[in-house]
């Protein structure tokens, strides 16, 4: 198991790593129980991913879409470790963390629907074990650690999995979470997606630690840092949290070093105000898609072929998401005030009264 070949040295993790930038095993020892199906899946879903978030920039600057935090870079770190879940494990994810909601179940064009702001987009399928997208930073972390406790409680042998960035380890929240999870050593996995940045700030302006998984040890619990890129080194320590976790030994923090190659969001974010090109150039030398095809190829499981279906299928797939959501009817500000509450307080009723004449009117 991964937790096996991770040395920690005072203040210092070393990184799991399976494949190095050329997609060579370096790692036998941590190389992850998963089958040749189960690569071709992670793989598909990952170049899938890579053609959706590249028809959702073109959509937003087209203003079809509204709200949309790109994802390039940190496919692997996404969906490898989701890869590791359970249908009936918990999703708790962050607003940049749609790839990881559709694949646990939601369907595409809520997810578009959700880039709008239209409620139904927030409105997941009973089946699909996952909250909103969380736009408070951290706040699904003292969520995802609520919900652990709740599925320990009833005996059921799931997980909750939370997803949030490296700027999120700043805030209480997060600390919050990790101790009470730690206590009561509820089965949680918390997963902080470090792309160095958070918006703007460099990872060295917000923390004086050496890493962010050592911030586990605080809370008496595991900390792992892994490689980002590597997608089977990410499964490897999802897999081996979520086993750990379900045995009753409790949470894990995994620190996956990654990096977004586009803005934070497209909401006038200039990345190059912050990065330098030389730094991107360097990160995109481990590029997770180029990483595991090398790797895929050299197996002889990935093909020229195998590529070109899975980018047709994906931009089928998002044209056809996009038509439905495009059929949902708009959404009105008494549909917004509807769903404040579960009963109207008084002045919420006044503004429907007003709202609901002015609509009638048009």
């Amino acid at each position: 198991m991964p937790a096996k070949h991770l040395e920690q040295i005072e203040d210092h993790f070393t990184t799991l790593r399976v494949l190095n930038e050329q997609g060579l095993i370096v790692n036998e020892q941590a190389m992850p129980n998963i089958s040749d199906d189960q690569m071709r899946e992670l793989m598909h879903r990952m170049v899938y991913t890579r053609i959706w978030d590249q028809r959702a920039l073109s959509l937003n600057r087209q203003g079809r879409l509204g709200f949309y935090a790109p994802v390039a870079g940190q496919e692997a770190s996404m969906l490898a470790s989701e890869f590791a879940m359970e249908k009936e494990d918990w999703l708790l994810p962050s607003y940049r963390d749609i790839p990881q909601l559709v694949w646990h179940g939601l369907p595409l064009y809520k997810a578009f629907l959700y880039s709008r702001g239209h409620f139904q987009g927030g409105q997941i399928p009973e089946e699909v074990h996952a909250v909103m997208p969380q736009i408070i930073i951290g706040a699904q972390c003292t969520q995802a650690a609520g919900i652990a406790l709740g599925l320990k409680k009833r005996g059921k042998k799931n997980v909750s999995f939370t997803y949030f960035g490296d700027g999120a380890t700043s805030q209480g929240d997060f600390y919050e979470a990790l101790n009470f999870a730690g206590v009561f050593k509820a089965p949680a996995v918390f997963i902080s997606q470090n792309n160095r940045f958070a918006i703007s700030v460099p990872v060295e302006k917000q923390t004086a630690a050496k890493t962010l998984a050592q911030k586990a040890v605080a809370a008496g619990i595991r900390g792992i840092q892994v490689d980002g890129m590597d997608p089977l080194a990410v499964f490897a320590a999802a897999k081996d949290a979520r086993d750990y976790a379900v045995s009753g030994n409790g949470p894990t923090l995994i620190e996956t070093l990654t990096y977004r190659y586009g803005p934070h969001t497209m909401a006038g974010d200039d990345p190059t105000r912050y990065r330098t090109k030389e730094l991107t150039d360097e990160w995109e030398k481990k590029d997770p898609l180029v990483r595991f095809r090398n790797f895929l190829d050299n197996q002889g499981l990935w093909s020229s072929e195998d590529e070109e279906k899975t980018v047709e299928e994906a931009k089928s797939d998002v044209a056809a998401a996009l038509k439905e959501a495009d059929q949902v009817p708009k959404q009105k500000v008494t549909d917004l005030l509807k769903n404040m509450y579960e009963k109207p307080t008084s002045n919420i009723e006044e503004q429907l009264a007003e709202y609901g004449e002015k609509e009638g009117k048009k």
